[in-house]
């Protein structure tokens, strides 16, 4: 694993600069946003927003979030309006946005009204269970739920957790389940960030991909990665990303220096 305050990490980047077609899809929290305890006071880094700005006004040069988050909120915390140039890939890939003139996205599961009457039940009884515990918060998403232990001790994280577990299990264990940092979360579409990167890379036409992320959720999608593509994970941890950076600040750094190659 190379770190990019090497100066292989700076040579990273010349390949994918070089791309015939470039798809640049980042992860927001954790990679363009430091994470923060309210999850909607989440806003990218000045450095990093201008940053994705440039490379998304450049030509062969698509951009993308790929997050976890509900589409709606995604557009909200990505200041993201409808003249926006980026794409957006949300619900881990499930819901997607694209800018006009562009190919549309095609929802390959028509709208389920039984899974999503369910989803609706299952998160109300998640939060009746967890309504008393100290720090513990369910945030109802567009095919399911998250449990958030952000502001919670060990013994709340725990307890919280048993019980959601159970719920699920009785209630709708044929639901995917995701684990990330100081959250779990629960939904009824399996879409990945793999298939999302997948059907970005398509119908982009994109030669080549960099692909940013932060938590567990983000190494399906770095797994996916073909040869000539980058994988950059932002913090510590175990990761298949061939590039590592310490935080939002220096991955900003690190576009930054991606849009001066690519733009010259």
């Amino acid at each position: 694993m190379t770190r990019a305050h090497d100066d292989r990490g700076a040579d990273s980047l010349e390949p994918i600069a070089k791309a015939d077609r470039l798809l640049v899809a980042l992860d927001f929290d954790g990679v363009l946003a430091p994470l923060v305890d309210e999850p909607m006071s989440a806003r990218a880094t000045a450095r990093g927003g201008a940053a994705v700005d440039r490379l998304a006004a450049l030509p062969r040069t698509t951009v993308a979030l790929v997050s976890g988050r509900s589409l709606a909120d995604l557009r909200i915390i990505a200041e993201h309006d409808d003249a926006s140039r980026i794409w957006l890939a949300g619900s881990h890939g499930a819901e997607h946005w694209r800018p006009e003139g562009t190919p549309a996205h095609v929802d390959p599961v028509a709208a389920d009204t039984a899974s999503a009457s369910l989803a609706e039940a299952v998160t109300a009884d998640a939060r009746r269970l967890v309504a008393d515990v100290p720090g513990v918060r369910i945030e109802p998403k567009a095919y399911g739920f998250a449990l958030h232990t952000r502001l919670a001790g060990p013994d709340e994280t725990a307890s919280a957790q048993a019980a959601i577990e159970s719920l699920v299990a009785q209630a709708a264990p044929g639901w995917r389940r995701r684990t990330g940092k100081d959250v779990v979360e629960f939904a009824w579409r399996h879409e990945g960030k793999d298939t999302a990167v997948a059907e970005l890379r398509k119908a982009t036409g994109a030669s080549a991909v960099l692909f940013a992320g932060d938590d567990v959720t983000d190494e399906d999608a770095l797994r996916s990665l073909c040869p000539g593509d980058l994988g950059v994970h932002v913090g510590e941890g175990e990761t298949a990303a061939s590039l590592l950076v310490p935080d939002p600040d220096a991955f900003a750094e690190l576009l930054s220096a991606l849009a001066d190659l690519r733009a010259s």
